[in-house]
Parts: structure tokens; C-alpha cells; sequence
């Protein structure tokens, strides 16, 4: 069976066409498309998204569409997280997006969002283990603690790495006062997880960890092959932080390569989050993985599959 998975984010739209085993569950990437439409750029809740940004956003799932009608794809999974989920035109979108492609649009609740976060990006030989998942948006943060598929913990907070640059990191690069009010800010929110998660392996998963993994080894162009799997070091985000804190998003951008296209005005928001988890989690160290909702959405439309067919 071929699957598309699309997952409609604050600050990205991604495309997965994977091949799925409906027994073992196995999910072979046939191809991964990665766009930035930014449909939750400015956005506040209770707010409409902007044209120019449902435009945006439109483009990317054309372009989507014209991939889609080259392969054999048997179901289409469309998955909406933060930004669909506080716009006050949401319904309109939806049924434009079910006019245009006929595709049904699932918005999903932070809790929803963090268990497809979680059974995308733990590998199936870790299910027996205690693991803890990060997923940094754009519009929020969810942390999901499970054991063989079962979830102990979750958790969605509101705030991602475009909310932290909007509301607390204006300036480019930001002064002291943001910064400082910023970790305060982290630090109470999050303050509930000190001590209390104690996984064997964590994940870390979306844009934020994958980009700071290609900035960590001098990747200039992303590839999916170099990050899965990969390892970021405490103590090698602290020493990024302190360069990020000191350049422009234009710096930055010609800094790293075009790894960092999209991503140079709000990478520093996101690694700041994840760096003020690891330090309540007193973690040295997290597993990238490129694998996330999108995955998580397929894993479960098969259970779901699986159950009606008994």
C-alpha cells in the first residue's frame, strides 16, 4: 500500500509518499517534500490567517497535488496541527482544501498531535523502552513520554520556535532584556517536567533539531540520510546558542548554507526551548529524527485500519 501523508504545521508543509506494510506497520519513505508557506506567521488565536499566507499555502498543496498524480498513492492523509487550530477561519480553509483537492483536513488537538509525534518517531525496536519525544513547531511544543505504545506522559505548551521569535525575540539579533525575559519564561513554563520524565532514549524531531544537527557538522544542503538518527550534544547547542545570539537572521542564513533557508529568523527560538528542556531534564544529549507527525498520522490510520477489519 502507498500512502501520502501531508502535515499542514504553523511554519512548514511537509509531504511524505511512504510504502506501508498494513501488518508490521513498516513505513518505507518513497519521497519527502519539505516547503515553508508560514500560514502561522503573525497569527494570534481567534485571528484569521492572512491571504497572503493561504495563498502561500494553496501553492505548496498544487504543487503537491501534480507530485501526488505520479505515483500510485491508495490514501491521502491530510493532518493539521497549532496554526489551523487557534485560526478563526479554519473551517473555511478546510473546505476549500476539500473543494480544490478533495482531500478531508484532520485538525488535531495538541494531545492528539503529541501521540502521532511519538508514533512517528520511535523506532519500532525502541518500543519496549522508556522513550521521551520533543517536537518543536512553530506554534507549540509537545513532549511525549511512552513505553510500548503506551504514553505515560504528554504534553502541549504553547509556544514554538515562530510564537518565541514573535512575542519575546524581536530584535535582530535580540537584546539582553528579550533574552533574559524569554529564558524566564521557559523556565516557568516548562518548570512542571524538572525531574519528573526520566527516559531511556529521547527524540527530538522537526525543523529545530534537524537544522541545529546540520549546523553542528557543516551540512550546508539537507539531506534526510546525513540527520536521521543523528546525535546533538548539550554542550554543542550551548555553543551554537552563544554564535545564533550575536548574528542576524541574514548572517545566519549566509553562515550556514541553505540548510537554514526558512529557518534563520526563528532557529534561535527553537533551540533556545529545546536547550532549557535538556537542562530541566539534566539530558547530555537527544536523538535527531527527521520522522514526525507526518509518519505518526500513517501508524495511525493502519491501527485504525487494522481494528475495522477484525
Amino acid at each position: 500500500m502507498i500512502i501520502a501523508s501531508i502535515d499542514i504545521g504553523t511554519n512548514t508543509v511537509l509531504l511524505l509518499i511512504a510504502e506501508v506494510d498494513r501488518t508490521s506497520f513498516k513505513i518505507t519513505p518513497l519521497l519527502n517534500e519539505y516547503k515553508m508557506p508560514r500560514i502561522g506567521m503573525g497569527l494570534k488565536p481567534n485571528e484569521n490567517i492572512s491571504k497572503d499566507r493561504i495563498d502561500k499555502l494553496f501553492s505548496v498543496l498544487s504543487e503537491y497535488k501534480l507530485i501526488l498524480s505520479k505515483y500510485k498513492v491508495d490514501n491521502v492523509i491530510v493532518t493539521a496541527t497549532n496554526a489551523l487550530r487557534i485560526a478563526a477561519n479554519s473551517k473555511e480553509i478546510v473546505e476549500r482544501i476539500k473543494n480544490n483537492y478533495s482531500w478531508n483536513v484532520n485538525i488535531i488537538s495538541g494531545k492528539t498531535e503529541a501521540e502521532f509525534a511519538f508514533l512517528g518517531a520511535v523506532p519500532l525496536s525502541m518500543k519496549n523502552k522508556s522513550n521521551l519525544v520533543i517536537d518543536i513547531g512553530g506554534g507549540s511544543t509537545e513532549l511525549i513520554l511512552g513505553k510500548d505504545n503506551s504514553i505515560k506522559f504528554r504534553k502541549s505548551f504553547h509556544i514554538g520556535s515562530v510564537s518565541a521569535t514573535e512575542n519575546y525575540l524581536r530584535h535582530s539579533p535580540p537584546i539582553d532584556k528579550e533574552l533574559s525575559e524569554f529564558e524566564l519564561y521557559l523556565q516557568t513554563l516548562f518548570l512542571e517536567i524538572k525531574d519528573r520524565l526520566a527516559p531511556d532514549k529521547t527524540y527530538s524531531i522537526a525543523g529545530t533539531p534537524t537544522t541545529l544537527f546540520c549546523m553542528v557538522n557543516g551540512i550546508k544542503a539537507y539531506d534526510d540520510s546525513l540527520v536521521e538518527g543523528g546525535i546533538l550534544k548539550y554542550k554543542d547547542i550551548g555553543i551554537i546558542i552563544k554564535e545564533l545570539k550575536k548574528l542576524t537572521p541574514e548572517q545566519i542564513k549566509n553562515n550556514y548554507g541553505k540548510v537554514m533557508r526558512g529557518r534563520e529568523d526563528i532557529i534561535l527560538g527553537g533551540t533556545l526551548i529545546l536547550l532549557n528542556i535538556m537542562k530541566l531534564l539534566n539530558l547530555s544529549e537527544v536523538i535527531v529524527s527527521s520522522r514526525g507527525i507526518r509518519y505518526g498520522a500513517i501508524v495511525y490510520f493502519l491501527k485504525n485500519l487494522k481494528a475495522n477489519t477484525k
